[in-house]
């Protein structure tokens, strides 16, 4: 059900400050970013490490615990799982006594589905389809 680690996400009010302070920490330059509605970038994605493992970071306001919510409610890491199936996985999830965090979203129509549920412990989980990461799976083998 769980394949892997797809795509750890942190949240940033000034995404565009956040940007540059991660390109600076990594070295790298973000390879995807995705502008919001108001044309200022709403996501960006690093590659990191050997296995080129997903590092996003979502502009606090789209995030599902929107702007500022640090001080308000849970805030931070949500990890992607990535799973083949997105509503069979959350419907086993919620069999098991998950509750629902942020429902089913489309990312964008480019295959990438996510979702997160808390788990019975407070802890939130997330999962996804993800074209990345089947990408790097098939070229291992």
């Amino acid at each position: 059900m769980l394949r892997g680690f797809a795509t750890v996400n942190l949240f940033a009010d000034d995404l565009a400050a956040a940007r540059d302070w991660y390109t600076e920490l990594l070295g790298v330059q973000p390879y995807f970013e995705v502008p919001g509605p108001d044309g200022r970038p709403a996501y960006v994605e690093f590659r990191v490490g050997d296995y080129q493992h997903e590092l996003g970071i979502v502009r606090g306001a789209f995030g599902p615990h929107g702007p500022g919510a640090g001080a308000a409610g849970p805030s931070g890491v949500v990890l992607y799982w990535a799973v083949d199936d997105v509503a069979a996985t959350l419907e086993r999830l919620f069999e098991l006594g998950a509750k629902e965090h942020q429902g089913v979203v489309d990312r964008g129509g480019n295959g990438f589905v996510t979702a997160s549920v808390v788990d019975p412990f407070g802890n939130v989980l997330g999962i996804m389809t993800n074209p990345h990461y089947m990408e790097v799976l098939g070229a291992r083998g």
